[in-house]
């Protein structure tokens, strides 16, 4: 799979809402050829677009995401937290987010977020029947090893990357173990000497979240193929 260079961070970054259609709009008109946004099944099994477990940090709502049912979810106002300028945009589906990018000619990278408690191979199962049904570029990723290998039963076609912290321990057998073609990893927490290594061995890496040109400048020069960003204003259309 080709990555894009410069990933905007759950959507747009820190340029509009977080994980909404706002964000993704913003992100096209930047010139960003690729998006990264959080996907959690609700109390009825439908993935919406979200990151945290509980709704207060980013809409108007309150208590958890898997208390509610989309219908409910889809009302609450998931921009007003960000700026009043973005008040009424709506907390989106899975599948409007993804027929959305697919729209706007933009790569998806979903990553499969089951709320704390949850069971992670549903949310894997869900998440990965609804990337394979749309017609955007979608990669799946998520810390959670066992949604990675339920997403390989019910949707072997749609790539996998492994999330992790620290590149540490046993990561290539992890990557293996579900099936992941990418290893995506924190900044924060890598060296470019290590970057070289795992691109020494074929490893294909992306990190997250740069929000420095510099330090972004520095990973891509070791061999990082992308980066995961707040700020894709920061790099111009061209170098996306």
């Amino acid at each position: 799979m080709t990555y894009p260079r410069i990933i905007a961070h759950r959507c747009g970054g820190a340029l509009a809402p977080e994980n909404t259609l706002a964000g993704l709009r913003i992100a096209a008109r930047l010139g960003c050829r690729g998006v990264e946004f959080d996907a959690m099944p609700c109390a009825d099994g439908v993935p919406v677009v979200i990151h945290d477990a509980t709704l207060e940090r980013t809409t108007d709502g309150s208590g958890s995401v898997i208390g509610r049912r989309a219908t409910e979810l889809a009302r609450l106002d998931a921009g007003l937290r960000h700026h009043p300028a973005f008040a009424g945009e709506p907390l989106p589906l899975l599948d409007d987010a993804l027929a959305l990018c697919a729209r706007l000619g933009l790569w998806a990278n979903v990553e499969i977020k089951p709320a704390a408690g949850s069971d992670e191979a549903e949310a894997g199962h869900a998440v990965a029947r609804h990337a394979a049904r749309t017609g955007a570029n979608v990669l799946l990723s998520s810390f959670s090893e066992q949604a990675l290998r339920a997403a390989a039963e019910v949707a072997p076609d749609v790539p996998r990357a492994l999330l992790v912290g620290a590149v540490i321990g046993d990561w290539h057998e992890r990557m293996a173990a579900v099936g992941a073609i990418a290893l995506h990893a924190d900044a924060a927490l890598i060296s470019p000497q290590q970057v070289c290594e795992l691109r020494s061995v074929g490893v294909t890496v992306a990190f997250y979240t740069v929000n420095d040109r510099a330090e972004g400048e520095r990973l891509l020069a070791a061999g990082a193929r992308a980066l995961f960003t707040d700020r894709p204003d920061l790099w111009s259309p061209s170098e996306m």
